[in-house]
């Protein structure tokens, strides 16, 4: 193709393009505008490799450069800093990751459940199921803390840093199950599966015996705030456990390392997402779920965080380009 076909062809992509770069460069900002620009730029950038490669004149080669070194300054300059970042994560990146791996999250979602309510419901027919899910020294903890004559939750709390201490606790347990679900998944996705089976078997059975021969508006009051929170980030937990597995299983043409990298690339934004998550679960239930608050209050509490994720998941960052 000669020079002057190739500027013809291309010509009305190219003037469209140095308007948009020119409009941002004065600080005329369009949302439309800033998230088109790294598409451009690409385009802009193989065109200029093909002029150079069928040597081209040296004006047009230089054009080229000129166009590709001004977008290259928008997009290092809209980028944002490391806040703006996060923030558009949260805005859009992570609820489209959710998206994308809807499979993973309703698989993951069933092996926590289905235990779950089976533990429950087999309290009804024989005890001896939850005893050996929650041991002796398991349903003392029950009694304890959710049995009919236990002290009330929020006794002692909020008194010398107790919130904070418990707080600190709940970071440090939940996020190190997070972390055990999501390295589960070197073991072809199993051993996160596993994990998330053995805690709705755990879940189940403290919820069982609490319903059966404890009191349940005290258990329920209690976890209903942080619930959703620490169950979601667990499920999430799971979908970058599988994200790693099914790397492993299903390398393609790459070698199996290579697939478990690239798959734990892909999993990052659900890693980031599940710890998110559960350190806003700690947050609600050190400082929160043991309050005062009446269990009509705490019970909305945990339905309007139920159907705020829902929300988010479904609607946050549509039609938006993650960073």
């Amino acid at each position: 193709m000669k020079v002057k076909d190739f500027e013809q062809k291309h010509i009305q992509k190219w003037n469209h393009y140095e308007a948009t770069v020119a409009a941002l460069e004065k600080g005329q900002k369009n949302v439309a505008d800033v998230e088109e620009v790294p598409k451009m730029l690409r385009e802009r950038c193989n065109e200029l490799a093909l002029a150079r490669h069928r040597m081209y004149s040296v004006p047009m080669c230089e054009y080229l450069n000129q166009q590709v070194i001004r977008g290259h300054k928008l997009t290092v300059r809209n980028s944002g800093g490391f806040t703006e970042k996060i923030l558009r994560f949260f805005a859009v990146g992570f609820p489209q990751s959710i998206r994308n791996e809807w499979k993973l999250f309703v698989l993951c979602w069933l092996v926590f459940l289905i235990p779950l309510f089976g533990m429950w419901a087999s309290i009804h027919y024989d005890i001896d199921w939850v005893r050996s899910i929650l041991g002796s020294s398991g349903m003392e903890s029950m009694d304890e803390m959710y049995g009919k004559d236990a002290r009330p939750l929020s006794e002692g709390r909020g008194e010398t840093g107790a919130d904070f201490l418990m707080f600190s606790h709940y970071v440090n347990n939940n996020i190190g199950i997070d972390f055990q679900i999501v390295a589960g998944g070197v073991l072809a996705g199993v051993g996160s599966l596993f994990i998330l089976l053995m805690n709705g078997l755990g879940i189940g059975g403290a919820m069982a015996y609490v319903m059966e021969y404890g009191d349940p508006v005290r258990f329920f009051s209690f976890v209903s705030g942080h619930a959703p929170y620490e169950l979601t980030g667990m499920v999430v937990a799971g979908m970058a456990g599988m994200r790693i597995g099914l790397g492993i299983l299903n390398p393609g043409r790459m070698t199996r390392g290579r697939a478990l990298l690239e798959s734990g690339k892909k999993g990052l934004p659900l890693v980031y997402g599940a710890f998110a998550l559960t350190f806003l679960a700690a947050c609600v239930e050190g400082f929160w779920s043991a309050g005062p608050a009446s269990s009509t209050i705490k019970y909305w509490v945990g339905f309007a965080g139920w159907a705020a994720l829902a929300y988010y998941f479904i609607f946050a960052g549509r039609g938006k380009r993650a960073a």
